[in-house]
Order: C-alpha cells, then sequence, then structure tokens
C-alpha cells in the first residue's frame, strides 16, 4: 500500500513516517501542499490514501483535497489537524475528506483510520454479480462499479459509492446514522454524524438534477435517509 504524507511538521512527520512504514506501508512525504497537490495529480503514480494536514504552507490541506476533488481524483483522503471545532470538521469533510484525525493523536489511532479508509476503498473496488440498478435517469452498475445519470458517467469516491450502494440496496427503507455509519464507515464512527449529514449533501450534488428538491436520496426529519423505493 502507498501512502503520500503531506505534514510541514518535520518531526511529526518523521514520526508518522517510521511507524507507518514499520507498519508496512510504503510512504512518500512532503512538507507543502502544492507538493502534495503535484505528487496526487491522475498522471502520477497512485496512491491508496492520502494524508493531508489541515496547516500546509503554499496551499492548505482543504484546498488540495477540493482540487483533487474536483477535477475527478477519488483517492480516500484523511485530513490530520489541530483545528477540532466542528466548523472545522465540517469544512474539511465538504471539501470531500473521508475522515478526520483531530490532534494530537498516536499513531495507532492514525493507523486504525488508514484501515478504515483502505477498507472502503476495497468494497468499492469488489466484484459482484448484481445486475444494474436503475431507476429514473439514475444507473448503479454493481459488477463494474459505475454510476451514470441520463447516460453520464458520475465520478464519485469510495465511501460515497459505498453510501450510495447502502442507500439502494435498502431502497424504500428508511435507515439511521448509526446504521448508515456502522455500514459505511464502521462501527468506530458510530457517532460521527456529521459524516453521514455532509456525504449524502455531496451525494445529491452529484445524483440529483435538483439537490435541494431530490427524487432519489430522501430524508425522513429526526429519523434517516432512504433512498425512494423504484415506482
Amino acid at each position: 500500500m502507498r501512502l503520500l504524507l503531506a505534514e510541514d511538521d518535520q518531526r511529526l512527520a518523521a514520526l508518522l513516517d517510521q511507524s507507518l512504514s514499520e507498519a508496512g506501508w510504503e510512504v512518500e512525504v512532503v512538507h507543502d501542499g502544492r507538493s502534495a497537490y503535484g505528487r496526487a495529480l491522475p498522471d502520477g503514480l497512485p496512491y491508496d490514501v492520502l494524508l493531508l494536514d489541515w496547516m500546509l504552507p503554499e496551499l492548505d490541506g482543504v484546498t488540495v483535497c477540493r482540487r483533487l476533488r474536483d477535477i475527478g481524483v477519488t483517492t480516500p483522503v484523511l485530513m490530520l489537524t489541530a483545528r477540532g471545532a466542528v466548523r472545522d470538521r465540517i469544512q474539511g469533510l465538504d471539501a470531500g475528506a473521508d475522515d478526520y484525525l483531530p490532534k494530537p493523536f498516536g499513531p495507532p489511532e492514525l493507523m486504525a483510520r488508514v484501515r478504515a479508509a483502505l477498507r472502503r476503498a476495497r468494497y468499492a473496488e469488489s466484484p459482484t454479480a448484481e445486475p444494474v440498478f436503475q431507476y429514473g435517469d439514475l444507473a448503479i452498475d454493481f459488477a463494474r462499479h459505475a454510476v451514470s445519470r441520463g447516460g453520464e458517467p458520475v465520478t464519485l469516491t469510495p465511501t460515497e459509492y459505498k453510501l450510495l450502494v447502502q442507500l439502494a440496496r435498502h431502497a424504500g427503507r428508511v435507515l439511521v446514522p448509526e446504521e448508515l455509519l456502522t455500514a459505511v464507515w464502521g462501527p468506530e464512527y458510530r457517532e460521527e454524524t456529521q459524516h453521514v449529514r455532509l456525504y449524502v449533501s455531496r451525494l445529491r450534488r452529484k445524483i440529483e438534477r435538483d439537490p435541494e428538491r431530490p427524487q432519489y436520496v430522501l430524508t425522513r426529519p429526526g429519523i434517516g435517509y432512504l433512498f425512494a423505493p423504484p415506482e
């Protein structure tokens, strides 16, 4: 597994590099956002996970993440930051990060988060013999892990894809946030309810013609979310 670590605190970067390398991962370390963005572009060597510090020089980690998502890079992103306020966490997730790890943290916690990101990515790549799910102009090809709307491909990150599949496979049934968190992120994320709200919002922006008036992913206030049952 190849990881890109972007951290401007060189002592912390060295510690994390050593811990991750000893765990068997190949790690490349950069110390500024512009270098991180350049390394993660699609024409470079592929990474399995990107670890981005928020307060990077030149380009901050949130900007790097947002720009990568804007050009279709779907590699899982884990934000590392000393900014622990809820609004900051929301900003990072809304930019396209898959997870958020506030400092200070220990290497074991970081490695657990990396493993969780890799599990979600493997799920999005695992083969299946299920048929294509079609509803309106939205199609989910489970075998090819491809989503399209009106015949045009929709680019989803592994986490976005896993959330959509979880909802579609239970079309017509309301899923509470804790259930979605356990199924998509893992049982250790059951308290991270903002993950679901933000990812549903991101998913709607990609698959709905009018995200403000969704026809596929619906909200049941105070309960949870459901994929509208096909007629």
